[in-house]
C-alpha cells in the first residue's frame, strides 16, 4: 500500500492544478495512510478524481483495505499573517 500511495502522489503531482500531493504514514496507526494534497481550484480536484489512474488507485486501496477509504476534502485559507502578525 505504501508503494501504491507513493506512486499515486508522484503521478498526481504532475497533474494540472496540483500544488502539492504527499502520502504519510499515521504515527499513531502505522496501518493508516494519510494523503495531504493542495490544489489550485475545486475544478482541478474534480479533474483529479475523474482521472482513470486516480479512480484505479482508489479501487486498489479499497481492495487492500480492511475498511473503505475515507476521503475528506476541505477548503483552506492561509491565515499566517493574521495569526503571526
Amino acid at each position: 500500500m505504501i508503494a501504491l500511495g507513493a506512486e499515486h502522489s508522484a503521478r498526481s503531482r504532475s497533474e494540472p492544478g496540483c500544488l502539492a500531493h504527499h502520502c504519510h504514514i499515521d504515527v499513531e496507526n502505522p496501518h493508516r495512510l494519510v494523503f495531504g494534497e493542495e490544489w489550485e481550484s475545486v475544478k482541478a480536484v474534480r479533474a483529479h478524481f475523474a482521472e482513470p489512474a486516480a479512480r484505479a488507485f482508489i479501487a486498489q486501496m479499497r481492495a487492500l483495505s480492511s475498511a473503505p477509504p475515507v476521503i475528506r476534502i476541505y477548503a483552506a485559507e492561509d491565515v499566517t499573517a493574521k495569526v503571526m502578525g
